[in-house]
């Protein structure tokens, strides 16, 4: 039997097969789960095509955390699919370049404001969104980058990671409840599409291989979908509020 056997998740925030959580979706349908894909405007089209390359093809189901309409409708239009939920994964951030690559004193609060509410708040969103489908023994994980930091060129996205991590541990204390886990995967810095439209991204990623006791390679989110899965599974019966670090080693060494 496979980690996931039996089980079903909704995986948000696929859109090439060069991302995390399209990892997470090939890796959890390997280990016998049931996938559902989200897909937000005009990148629609290139999910499903994405979607396709899955070892089985898998629904994908429009989703726009900002838009209450999408996600008071979520959860009937997952039910479509699979009658109820084990695991949510929640990949999703935005921040305008505007507010990074430097311009941190630069930034205005509305696009400080977006910054937050997409890749924050929305933690929440999908939580209350999907707690209906989560079964007990459910687990919602999402995906950081070290927010104790102040990273180069991250700017208000390294504040928003820090909000995203404070509102995992939030939502762990509240649906602790309904048996329901909430943990954060804490990568390296990898070459995604959303990573890569970092001004400076470079900066950050150039000399993390340098610096983790075990290498790093940019190119490759399978360790970090890996850590997704394992904690979506039966493995962590009593983690929750947790961050699981996967970045080589880096966030323990010293400067």
């Amino acid at each position: 039997m496979g980690l996931l056997e039996g089980k079903s998740l909704l995986v948000t925030g696929v859109l090439t097969d060069h991302s995390i959580a399209f990892e997470v979706a090939r890796i959890a349908q390997e280990e016998g789960a049931e996938v559902v894909l989200t897909a937000f405007g005009k990148g629609a089209r290139l999910t499903a095509a994405t979607a396709r390359r899955l070892p089985k093809p898998a629904p994908v189901e429009q989703l726009d955390v900002t838009d209450q309409d999408d996600l008071d409708s979520l959860a009937d239009r997952v039910r479509a699919h699979l009658p109820a939920l084990d695991g949510v994964v929640h990949s999703i951030g935005f921040a305008s370049g505007r507010v990074m690559g430097g311009h941190f004193l630069d930034g205005d609060w509305e696009d400080v404001a977006t910054s937050i509410k997409t890749s924050a708040y929305s933690l929440k969103s999908l939580a209350v969104a999907t707690r209906p489908l989560l079964r007990p023994g459910g687990a919602i994980v999402g995906l950081t980058f070290d927010a104790r930091y102040a990273w180069p060129v991250y700017d208000w996205m390294g504040v928003s990671k820090a909000a995203l991590e404070s509102t995992a541990r939030y939502l762990a204390r509240d649906l602790g409840p309904d048996g329901i886990r909430v943990n954060l995967v804490s990568a390296g810095p990898l070459k995604t599409v959303a990573a890569t439209s970092i001004p400076g991204f470079e900066q950050m990623e150039g000399l993390w291989p340098a610096r983790a006791p075990l290498g790093w390679d940019s190119a490759d989110p399978g360790p970090a979908a890996r850590a997704v899965v394992a904690l979506a599974s039966d493995l962590f019966p009593a983690t929750t509020g947790e961050i699981v670090h996967v970045d080589g080693g880096v966030h323990a060494m010293g400067q």
